[in-house]
């Protein structure tokens, strides 16, 4: 199982000191473009084999031509160390999964160009039958996302199931005879004729798909002539599967689940269990195991079966910013008595202030990640006391995902770290010595790269907040230098020392290479110190966030390093809004820009896909408490804003809606400020196409060039818009 992990804490040492180097690389001669850096290749998804010789992970490939970020999968051994590429092609392939007998990986992709053996004859003369029409046609190109296989001793890959719904996530029984995987129901009959009458509409809030857990034959699979299709077991439409495990011996299934698929509805997951029949054919009898107010999701039984542990907000209504738990339940008990309430629950991480990631349990303990300061790490509760126990144990790393084998004595991660990319590592869990299996830091060995350091200051309450400060390749400490403000989204991400920052919208090493300092502050609210802190911004949202950055730009300029008539800032999300907050309260910053941000929390709350947050982090709607929204809100003081702004978002994003960015565009220009605005077209809250992105970067480091460095737009700037190109020109 492979589950993504939030962070750690770096050596305690590291914070005595307000600034301490992490390291960077000599200077070199190529200074990278914006495509380059795009084009970089990443890794994730890591996934350990069963005897731990193996390793199986995703890597990224960009396809300018396609315009899309492809993800491969490649499989390394782990003693030889050579690493084979196992699938190829213009679709990407999902994370990886192993057989119980590490003879074969299924993963779940979406292919249509390519048909496999043995089906191509199958397929051939059903088409020659159907006229090349209907099912024919279907079995040549998937209408959805599949589950594939491919031997791990190399060959092709081919289909397993035949589902008319994407897969979305599946699991192998440990007898290696069954996969197990979620899927919305097929289309019904009445939903079909809705849309031949009347075309295509949503109903908010009543529109949407169900998960359903399905079965499929996996053994009489790899044997078959052609894709499966699979055998319904759960039939409630009232209910939509998010996560399940399968227990030890095959005969059990626990799965989270809730009413309806929206976030908006998150506090209504809970646990359920149910008998798997015999014959594999539902419907199957289920019961809800646990359901305390709050979400209860992303159960796993434990080795032998006898107990169930999950994730939960113990009831906690404040969810969204409160401390999540590792929580246990005995499966003898809710037999006896269902629905549990949290008196029967086991916190097993009562004093761990963090949010526990379950990764696996296994026989030697159950693994979990957490964010602690400014890294990630990895921890067991010790299957005998179930006491805490640090597994990773070099804080400089920071582990993003990892894998363990069913023995426990094994890990595979990803993890980067002050002077490497993320690479692949394996360890003995006993004795952590990570071994690296991957030199993706290769590829950029002949860029020109600035270094990162961590630095903390005071905020005007007297918080201690800390940070990411990236220098230039040629800093010197008797300069001031420009400072942009990279701030982070969330509120409960978290920035970390890593040795080439994520350029997301805002290029980073452009902005070194131009001569300029970054600084990424880790505002109150961040991830990685404690619950306390992340509540601290609770009706208290962009005062103290502004707090704790403006006090972190003020300690940069005490210090000699940092122009004070040069400052920009920057964020996407949360950090948008932050933003915006600086763009209406202060007229220090030469510019700003700000990605799918809030400007008023009023209208977030009634269009957002995850109406909870704003309520839990204000304390109210802005019906019971205007004054709270008006507080928080910078389209309040949207009068004072002097600041050129640019704004940046998706036009189909549902998590920070559109009408957000135009109210702040709308706003500035009646003040005569420089703003802009720009949507890319079709893209929710993360712009996922290369192209798209590197328009996004683009625009950025003309809008920052300009106002920083007093350079003239240029003539083919992402910037403009057509109307404005032949006049540019």
């Amino acid at each position: 199982m492979i589950r993504t992990l939030s962070g750690c804490r770096l050596c305690s040492a590291l914070f005595i000191l307000s600034a301490v180097p992490l390291g960077g690389i000599a200077q070199e001669t190529h200074q990278a473009t914006l495509a380059e850096s795009l084009s970089r290749t990443s890794i994730r998804a890591p996934v350990i084999s069963p005897d731990g010789r193996s390793v199986a992970y995703l890597q990224r490939e960009t396809n300018w031509k396609e315009n899309e970020f492809v993800w491969q999968l490649w499989r390394v051994n782990v003693a030889a160390g050579d690493a084979v590429q196992l699938t190829r092609g213009k679709k990407s392939a999902g994370a990886a999964q192993w057989s119980p007998d590490g003879r074969w990986l299924a993963f779940v992709t979406e292919r249509e160009a390519y048909v496999a053996e043995p089906f191509a004859a199958v397929q051939k003369e059903a088409a020659a039958q159907d006229g090349g029409k209907g099912d024919a046609a279907d079995a040549a190109k998937p209408a959805a996302k599949q589950i594939w296989i491919i031997p791990t001793d190399g060959g092709e890959a081919w289909p397993l199931t035949k589902s008319e719904t994407d897969v979305e996530s599946f699991h192998w029984a440990k007898d290696g005879k069954t996969i197990l995987f979620t899927a919305a129901e097929r289309p019904t009959k009445a939903s079909k004729a809705r849309k031949e009458r009347y075309s295509a509409y949503e109903v908010i809030e009543k529109d949407y798909e169900q998960n359903q857990l399905w079965w499929v034959d996996a053994a009489a699979a790899m044997k078959a002539t052609a894709p499966q299709a699979a055998k319904q077991l759960t039939f409630d439409p009232a209910l939509t599967i998010n996560s399940f495990a399968i227990s030890p011996d095959s005969t059990r299934v626990a799965f989270s689940a809730a009413h309806n698929p929206l976030l908006a509805f998150m506090k209504d997951e809970h646990i359920y269990l149910m008998d798997l029949p015999r014959s594999r054919s539902g419907p199957a009898s289920v019961s809800k195991i646990v359901a305390m107010s709050g979400p209860d999701r992303a159960p796993i039984f434990s080795p032998d079966g006898k107990q169930i542990a999950f994730v939960t907000s113990l009831g906690q209504p404040k969810f969204f910013y409160a401390n999540s738990h590792i929580a246990l339940v005995d499966v003898a008990a809710v037999l006896a008595k269902p629905a549990l309430t949290p008196g029967d629950v086991r916190d097993l991480t009562k004093s761990f202030d963090e949010d526990p990631q379950t990764l696996d349990w296994v026989s030697n303990g159950l693994y979990f990640g957490a964010t602690q300061r400014m890294t990630a790490r990895l921890f067991r509760l010790e299957s005998a006391t179930l006491a805490v126990q640090p597994v990773s144990t070099d804080d400089a790393l920071i582990i993003d995902e990892a894998s363990v084998t069913p023995d426990g004595n094994y890990i595979a991660f990803t993890a980067d770290d002050a002077t490497h990319l993320t690479e692949l590592y394996v360890s003995s869990s006993k004795t952590f010595a990570p071994r690296k299996l991957t030199d993706l830091t290769a590829q950029v060995r002949g860029w020109t790269l600035g270094s990162v350091e961590v630095v903390s200051w005071k905020s005007k309450d007297g918080t201690l907040i800390e940070g990411v400060l990236h220098k230039p390749a040629d800093f010197d400490p008797k300069r001031k230098y420009p400072l942009l403000v990279k701030i982070h989204g969330g509120p409960t991400g978290v920035s970390q020392p890593r040795f080439l920052p994520n350029d997301y919208a805002y290029p980073v090493q452009a902005f070194l290479a131009k001569g300029a300092l970054v600084l990424e502050p880790n505002y109150r609210g961040s991830a990685g110190y404690g619950g306390a802190f992340r509540a601290l911004n609770v009706r208290n949202l962009g005062v103290g966030d502004m707090w704790d950055v403006m006090s972190g730009v003020d300690s940069l300029i005490a210090k000699g390093m940092v122009d004070p008539n040069r400052l920009a800032a920057m964020g996407w999300s949360q950090g948008g809004y932050i933003s915006a907050f600086l763009t209406t309260h202060t007229n220090r910053f030469k510019a700003i820009s700000v990605g799918a941000g809030i400007s008023d929390w009023a209208t977030y709350y009634v269009s957002t896909d995850i109406t909870p947050f704003t309520p839990q982090h204000l304390g109210a709607t802005p019906w019971d408490d205007p004054q709270i929204y008006a507080k928080t809100s910078p389209i309040t003081t949207i009068r004072q804003a002097k600041t050129p702004t640019l704004i940046q978002h998706g036009s189909a994003d549902r998590r920070v809606p559109v009408p957000d960015s135009f109210e702040l565009y709308r706003g500035l220009l009646d003040q005569h400020v420089d703003a802009r605005l720009i949507l890319y077209t079709g893209f929710g809250h993360g712009i996922d196409k290369p192209k798209s992105a590197l328009a996004l970067i683009q625009a950025n480091l003309d809008w920052f060039s300009h106002y920083l460095w007093n350079e003239p737009i240029p003539k083919d700037s992402a910037l403009y818009g057509n109307s404005e190109l032949e006049t540019a020109r």
